[in-house]
């Protein structure tokens, strides 16, 4: 297929674009740049890349492309509340824009990722694809709204799915160390120890960058009968852990690591399990190939391949990263670039 990526120079996207790749499609970028630069390895090269807002996406922007596999946003809680209005216009108002230009556009499948962040507040039970939605944070809220609202646009010529990632760790160049298991690792090599923020009772559904990749390549895959307008827990039910869990698996790779509990470390409003089954039985031919542990060996060797320092890791906090161009005035408050030159 042609497709077209959103957020091709992100975490997951950085991923993404090889596998898609690598698989034959023919793929086009989209990303507006904030994290050019922040990377740890070559990113992969595409034929071709659009540098744009995803707030100001046009039907002509896509004109001929089959699918779009959209990534592009605000990617976590604590950069969802920098600025709650950005987040919604962004994540929500953006991702909604995009769906209906596609429509307008004549692109048939629209791959939307999603989140398990959407169930919010859940406690020890396991849920489906039908559980209520408890978001906490306006990034979960905005993929409700997204969801819902993109939803309604389904019809003979317009396919959805939503994607809802379980919480993502592993390699990739465009590195992220504000996501649990890579956090812990970078960590933990940095300083000899692992620190908790929290009490380390919340459980977390947790999948590797790969493994979602393949996911959204089985969906491109599928019958348009398998995921018209359906919404899958992507990942494996054997992998939710809980954070301490976590923890002690880092703990067990890394010689001489020390689990340390910050000050204040109390339970986490955020605490979740997922069954992913629903994906399985649509898409016979997706299994995850991942376990944490392996993911947690991936990236101590990568890190150690790399030679990578505490201050170069704080570096590839997305939060950290945004409130510097916004400091040095590149970004505005809505987070707008201010100057035509954006890289690092």
């Amino acid at each position: 297929m042609r497709v077209l990526l959103t957020g091709h120079r992100g975490y997951i996207g950085a991923v993404m674009a090889a596998a898609l790749g690598q698989a034959g499609h023919e793929v086009t970028g989209f990303d507006t740049a904030l994290y050019e630069g922040c990377t740890l390895g070559e990113l992969p090269a595409l034929a071709a890349s659009v540098q744009k807002d995803i707030r100001d996406v046009t039907s002509d922007d896509l004109r001929g492309f089959e699918a779009i596999v959209h990534l592009a946003a605000l990617s976590n809680d604590p950069l969802g509340c920098l600025n709650e209005a950005s987040t919604y216009e962004i994540n929500h108002a953006g991702s909604v824009r995009l769906a209906k230009a596609a429509k307008s556009a004549g692109v048939e499948r629209f791959l939307f990722a999603s989140s398990c962040s959407l169930y919010g507040a859940a406690g020890d039970a396991i849920l489906d694809e039908t559980a209520a939605f408890a978001p906490i944070t306006a990034y979960g809220r905005s993929k409700v709204f997204v969801e819902q609202e993109v939803a309604l646009l389904a019809d003979d010529s317009f396919t959805p799915t939503f994607l809802r990632n379980a919480t993502a760790y592993g390699y990739s160049p465009s590195l992220r160390a504000d996501i649990v298991v890579n956090n812990f690792v970078g960590i933990a090599m940095t300083t000899g120890e692992v620190v908790m923020q929290s009490d380390g009772t919340p459980w977390r559904p947790l999948v590797h960058v790969q493994d979602i990749c393949q996911a959204f390549l089985a969906v491109l895959d599928a019958p348009r009968s398998a995921v018209h307008n359906e919404a899958f827990n992507v990942g494996s039910t054997m992998e939710n852990y809980r954070i301490r869990d976590v923890a002690e698996i880092v703990r067990a790779v890394i010689p001489g690591v020390s689990i340390r509990y910050a000050a204040g470390a109390g339970p986490d409003p955020r605490c979740y399990r997922v069954d992913c089954s629903k994906i399985q039985r649509h898409l016979p031919s997706f299994r995850t190939e991942w376990t944490v542990k392996r993911g947690i060996v991936e990236m101590y060797e990568a890190f150690g391949r790399h030679g990578i320092t505490a201050d170069q890791f704080g570096s590839f906090v997305r939060l950290s990263r945004i409130r510097q161009l916004m400091a040095s005035g590149r970004l505005d408050e809505s987070l707008r670039w201010q100057s035509t030159s954006v890289l690092a």
